[in-house]
């Protein structure tokens, strides 16, 4: 039965009839009793509805009237509508997987999950970074969907105790897409996780990403240099790839050569020569940087600094002229550096071939329908953490119709951004690697001030950027 206090109603209720219908007919299933379904509504014409419903439901259903206000809130907590995009249709075969990647697509999934358990299976949306769970599938069914999606990403259906990886491609009369296909074995079945790899970079521009004025001026700045090194760190889901994708299309001009190597090309870069990471067959970092430096590059690209071999490579093409950009897995733009020597990267070479460390975060913000204002308590911020500004008020996430009840709508990017300059090139050269009171100096600002200014600002909550201010 429904949740009175959330406004949700279980998966198994929610997929007896698509988001919209529920929207067209306003209707909200409650509950299942036999072969009736127990709908809400706010429709004064209940037994023409019903007849109507009958149909293709395929079951008896009974109405219960609610106020409009009620009924609105549970369509937006359990039906999400797709965006609407004028004059756009999306045409595609009567197929549930065609559904499932279309709708994912449609509502700004990035990721899709089929989870199977002992006694039935169920596919999660990745929403603004978050899981929401969508379908139930039936034990039965799910190893012929299973199946239709190795088959699609030209997997070998018939082995299901090794993890693999491919690719689908999605065209419709509007759009194209490719899908990014892993399978896992666990115990209860094959695990796959579908992500959706958008090749439209139109609206990927580095004004746009959420850095300040000020922020960047001094990006630009560090990739103008024609050689070098820029690493961009973070966790998984921050943002990197689409700031190194952003980079380049600033950086891509008719007489400069890029060559990448990525794992998997996210984006599909007009006048890039892009190349995908291929480990099965030896086509890894080191190696594809080692051929790059034949192949006359002015920009290489690499998807990510994983080794000390690779991060070597990295440094010997930025000393012999070339601008390389990547990724690498710290908590800070400082940490990067540690990080590299830790892997045994001599730090009179960092010293002299990076030009910028960048760290970034993505943090939801709150929805501006709906945040509540409160007061700081005692137990708001972490325990180690020290307010700078001494915060009286700042606001928390509620819910609502706009949200889908969430509390969010949207997400920002938070930069942290180290320039290497002279002094702070001593510094690496040195191995000095406290420098709090140089950030201090140069008014750098770290992901935790950011952090604390979003707050302020009432853009996101301390909930969502708990753990930098725990660092």
């Amino acid at each position: 039965m429904e949740d009175t206090t959330t406004y949700s109603i279980p998966v198994e209720l929610q997929q007896l009839i698509s988001a919209e219908q529920a929207y067209q007919y306003r209707i909200v299933p409650i509950d299942k009793e036999n072969d009736t379904v127990i709908l809400y509504s706010d429709t004064k014409t209940a037994d023409t509805l019903s007849q109507e419903l009958l149909i293709f439901l395929g079951y008896t259903v009974s109405i219960k009237q609610i106020e409009t206000k009620e009924l609105d809130r549970y369509l937006s907590s359990n039906f999400r509508k797709a965006f609407e995009t004028e004059n756009q249709t999306l045409t595609y075969t009567q197929d549930f997987l065609e559904k499932i990647l279309l709708t994912a697509k449609s509502i700004g999934s990035s990721d899709i999950h089929f989870e199977p358990f002992e006694n039935s299976c169920r596919i999660r949306f990745r929403l603004d970074g978050k899981l929401k769970e969508q379908y139930r599938i039936a034990k039965e069914e799910y190893p012929v969907i299973i199946n239709k999606i190795k088959n699609q990403a030209n997997l070998d259906i018939s082995q299901n105790r090794l993890p693999q990886d491919g690719r689908i491609t999605i065209k419709t009369q509007t759009d194209e897409f490719d899908i990014r296909v892993s399978t896992l074995p666990t115990m209860d079945g094959e695990s796959i996780v579908l992500r959706i790899l958008s090749k439209d970079t139109s609206n990927i521009q580095l004004d746009q990403l959420g850095f300040t004025d000020k922020e960047l001026l001094i990006y630009k700045e560090g990739i103008r240099n024609p050689n070098g090194i820029i690493l961009i760190s973070g966790p998984t889901g921050s943002g990197k790839t689409t700031t190194l994708y952003a980079t380049l299309k600033q950086l891509n001009k008719t007489d400069t050569k890029i060559l990448t190597i990525e794992d998997p090309i996210e984006y599909t870069l007009e006048g890039v020569m892009q190349m995908q990471l291929r480990e099965d067959i030896g086509l890894d970092f080191e190696t594809a940087l080692k051929t790059f430096l034949r192949q006359d590059p002015d920009i290489i690209m690499v998807g990510e600094i994983r080794d000390v071999e690779t991060a070597n490579m990295a440094i010997r093409a930025a000393l012999t002229g070339h601008l390389v950009l990547s990724t690498i897995h710290t908590n800070s733009a400082w940490g990067t550096i540690s990080r590299l020597i830790d892997m045994g990267v001599p730090a009179h070479l960092i010293a002299s071939t990076l030009n910028i460390s960048v760290a970034q975060r993505l943090v939801r913000k709150l929805c501006i329908h709906c945040k509540k204002e409160t007061l700081v308590e005692q137990n708001t911020f972490p325990m180690n953490f020290t307010d700078p500004i001494g915060l009286k008020k700042h606001y928390i996430a509620e819910g609502c119709s706009h949200c889908y009840h969430t509390g969010y709508l949207g997400r920002k990017a938070m930069y942290e951004l180290l320039p290497i300059t002279k002094e702070l090139s001593v510094h690496i050269k040195n191995n000095e690697l406290q420098i709090d009171n140089y950030l201090e100096r140069e008014n750098i600002k770290r992901l935790s001030d950011q952090a604390i200014h979003l707050i302020q600002m009432g853009e996101t909550s301390v909930e969502e950027v708990f753990a930098l201010l725990a660092n």
